[in-house]
This record gives structure tokens, sequence and C-alpha cells, in this order.
């Protein structure tokens, strides 16, 4: 881990809790998002959350962010990471024509299961998991790649509470790998520090993630807070630029991104496992989300 961070205390769900903000000029803090978070914990909701300062490393917001979590389409930035890395190694590998095969077959996210192009580029493939999580381009990736590659990339990353576990299935059965990712806070606003600084395998690859992530269309979670057009946000925003990518599935809702404003970065993390048996229930979970991202917002800008 390249990033310096300092210090924090681990916290209980047995009280109040505050999180620590240190502003640019100001004393402010993360109370209305660690409130919101703790709110949920007390109510069932298996919480993680980190937020750091990109520049300084210093951690504004934790919450229990060693646990290893579900993380649904979160992990799919690992196999972004392997493609770039081979485009670099291979300028050609980027347009290289993949089809689509019945095996790769499964619905939900995604757009080109409803196109009617049975090949597309390596690269657009990528552009496609960044802007809309295309499960069909995942695993049309992930036949080519090899999960094998993803997750020795993974761990020579150095991460070890984040992983792509498997494809993605409509149905998920004994056999198969429970969650399609998990992931740590911890180590998930790690990961997105170094890609926003150019160091992730090095500032080519970096950036070629970046560039596919910044497509990103769901803005429904932490960045719900923000303000932005959900497919326009490529650039500055009333001074602010997101980078995020979300994973959601039946009681997981998870997001981690890189917000840059005026007057700072953060990278942050939120992962939320829950009973997602009523509206009511997503929706608050939703909601304290959206406050964590307010707490976002008013830091960088």
């Amino acid at each position: 881990m390249t990033i310096p961070t300092q210090a924090s205390e681990r916290r209980t769900r047995r009280g109040a809790r505050r999180g620590r903000h240190r502003g640019v000029d100001s004393n402010d803090n993360f109370s209305r998002g660690f409130g919101a978070l703790a709110h949920l914990a007390l109510n069932g909701v298996q919480v993680s959350a980190r937020a750091t300062d990109l520049a300084t490393g210093t951690v504004l917001l934790s919450i229990d962010d060693h646990i290893i979590m579900p993380t649904a389409s979160i992990g799919k930035v690992l196999l972004l990471v392997e493609v770039a890395a081979r485009m670099q190694q291979e300028p050609a590998y980027g347009l290289a024509l993949l089809d689509r095969a019945r095996e790769d077959a499964v619905g939900d996210a995604g757009i080109w299961q409803h196109l009617q192009a049975p090949s597309l580029p390596v690269a657009d493939l990528a552009a496609l998991v960044g802007a809309t999580s295309d499960n069909l381009a995942t695993n049309v990736l992930l036949r080519r790649v090899g999960l094998d590659s993803v997750a020795a990339r993974t761990q020579s990353l150095g991460l070890t509470r984040t992983a792509l576990l498997d494809l993605v299935r409509d149905h998920r059965g004994p056999d198969d790998a429970p969650q399609l990712s998990v992931g740590s806070s911890n180590e998930l606003t790690w990961l997105f520090s170094a890609l926003a600084r150019g160091e992730i395998i090095g500032p080519e690859v970096s950036q070629r993630v970046i560039g596919w992530l910044s497509l990103n269309t769901d803005v429904s979670m932490v960045a719900g807070a923000f303000g932005l057009d959900p497919f326009a946000h490529r650039t500055a925003d009333h001074s602010i630029l997101l980078v995020n990518k979300t994973g959601t599935e039946p009681g997981v809702h998870s997001e981690a991104g890189v917000l840059r404003g005026p007057r700072a970065g953060v990278s942050y993390a939120v992962s939320t496992y829950f009973d997602d048996a009523t509206l009511e229930a997503r929706l608050t979970v939703l909601d304290a989300m959206r406050t964590v991202g307010l707490d976002v917002l008013e830091y960088v800008h």
C-alpha cells in the first residue's frame, strides 16, 4: 500500500460515533454520514466504509473498513486492470474482436445483450463494463482473459481482501462462488487512490482504467449527492470530477470512487449488506449512502 494513512481507531456499534473530517480550512466532520451508517448498523445492516484525503492519505471516515464485504460488480475493476495491462504490453490487443457465445449469456446490467452486433473489440467491451457494468461484456472478457489471470494480477497489487471471484451468473448454485466479488473498504479506497495517482502498474494502465470508469452512468448511491449528469460527467462540472464503480445485487449495495473538487480530493468506499425484503429497507440504505456523499462533497467543494 503506497498511500500513507493515519491510524484510525476501531469503533464499535454500541454508541454514538463520529467520523473525523479534517478539512482544508476547517474542523468540519463526517458526522452526518457517520450517523446515517451507524443507524443502519443498529438496525441490522452490515456496514463498511472508508474515506481518505487523496493528497495526504489522511483518514476522514472509517467504519469496519477491514471487513471483507460482498461488493457485487465492483470487482470488475480488477478485470479492467488486467485488460489495460495487456493492452499496454500489446497495443493491438484492444482491437481484437471477441464473439459472444451462448455460455456467456446473462441478464440484468448492460446493453450488449440488447444489441445486434455479435462481436466487439476488447477495448469496446471494457468501455461497456465501465459505462454500464455490462454483464455480457464482462463474461466475454473473462473468457478471453481468464479468471486466474485476474486473480494473479490482484495478488500482484497486494490486495488480499478484494477479489473478483467468478463470472456473472443469473443464478448461483451450490458449486458456484457465493458472490461475484468481495472487498474491504480499506483496500478499495487504496485501489481508487492509486488509480487516480497513476500508480496501478503505471500511468498508462491507470489512466486507461480511469477512462473506462469515467463513463459510469450509475450515480444512484454515494454519488447521488453530487448533482452530476449520469450520462455526461467525464469533465469537471461545477469544479467537481467523479470516477466511480458501483455494485448492486439483492441485499448488496456498494460503491467506491474518487471525487475531486476545488479544495481537495477524496477516495471513498461504502458497502452495505442487508435484508432486501422491502422497498423501504432498500431506500433507507440508499439514503444513508447519499448522506455520506454529502459529506464527501462538502469536503472537496
